[in-house]
């Protein structure tokens, strides 16, 4: 089994493309420059040394290393011995709202960035538990199954937008019905739901789907996320304050009570998020004083590293770029 040590790294990959489109900008930006002096073939014909196709094989030998050295960063490895290792722990779905009204600043930088912090700490202090997301607004998806792949789940939540769920609303009783549907149906405990939102234009069946889950032995957590004063609510379609259809400001309120209602419906706690590490611990204390199951697996404890190969080919490849000397203007002579 292979598996990259520090996956997030790869993301780094990205400026390739955009190493790519300035290369050919630059070649488009010197024959037009080149076009201005005069002749483009006689000013060709003063450059020394001059190879067709050398710019270019400089750029990919220097993308190619620059790739290499990023895969090496991320560290690829190799499993190599497996040992049954015996872990304890419970099964977590994380509900986040990601409407719009959650694009709220008043808790910087916005809501949903907070909440995604939130979960992101969470995960920092978990150990064996499997975690899920499910994402929902006016509908409810499964972004994430039970994993305990840790930086597998943080990548997918850093690409969470608003964008992804195109129907607007705040239905946490199907976010409820998802997440009721990723556990396991065999156990009557274990279990732990975290619905993270802002609590704004909740549908009415939240509580009653929300104590048909405890009565399956679900432990319901709420945070609530925003300010009871409220905010006004960015729109990316108009990079402006977004209006109702009378003009004025929507102005987003965190519904306390209604976050309240459903925690104590769930057997759970209610936290409104102010410092993202105290609500962190207070969720963390929560699941570990639950009764926790045998998770016992095979679990890989020895990786062979293969970062060394990859440098390596990464400071090569710079050094082939480099001996591969430019072209200069002749120097004529009367």
């Amino acid at each position: 089994m292979m598996r990259f040590q520090h996956i997030s790294h790869l993301f780094a990959l990205g400026l390739i493309p955009v190493l790519v489109v300035l290369f050919v900008w630059v070649l488009y930006w010197r024959k037009e420059k080149i076009k201005k002096l005069g002749d483009e073939r006689l000013i060709q014909t003063q450059l020394m040394g001059r190879i067709p196709g050398r710019a270019a094989l400089k750029f990919v030998l220097y993308a190619a290393a620059l790739t290499t050295i990023i895969i090496g960063w991320a560290n690829l490895q190799k499993a190599g011995k497996a040992a049954k290792v015996q872990r304890r722990g419970i099964d977590v779905v994380v509900a986040l709202d990601v409407s719009k009204s959650m694009l709220a600043q008043d808790i910087q930088p916005d809501r949903l960035t907070r909440a995604k912090q939130l979960v992101m700490r969470m995960m920092d202090k978990m150990q064996n538990d499997r975690v899920a997301l499910v994402v929902f607004a006016g509908r409810a998806y499964l972004q994430v199954p039970l994993t305990v792949d840790y930086s597998a789940m943080k990548m997918m939540l850093q690409n969470v937008t608003p964008d992804i769920v195109p129907t607007q609303g705040t239905v946490i009783s199907e976010a409820v019905d998802m997440a009721m549907n990723s556990f396991s149906q065999k156990e009557r405990k274990y279990k732990s739901l975290i619905i993270i939102s802002d609590g704004e234009d909740h549908d009415e069946n939240a509580v009653s789907k929300i104590k048909e889950a405890a009565g399956t032995g679900v432990i319901v957590h709420t945070v609530g996320i925003g300010s009871p004063q409220g905010s006004t609510i960015y729109d990316p379609a108009t990079k402006g304050v977004k209006m109702d259809e009378n003009g004025n400001p929507v102005i987003s309120k965190l519904n306390e009570e209604a976050l309240q209602l459903m925690a104590a419906a769930g057997n759970g706690t209610y936290s409104q998020l102010r410092n993202t590490d105290e609500v962190a611990n207070k969720l963390s204390a929560s699941i570990d004083d639950m009764e926790q199951k045998n998770l016992g697996a095979d679990v890989y404890t020895d990786y062979s590293s293969y970062f060394q190969y990859f440098l390596l080919a990464g400071f090569v490849l710079l050094l082939i770029e480099w001996l591969i000397p430019n072209a200069n203007m002749k120097t004529k002579t009367a």
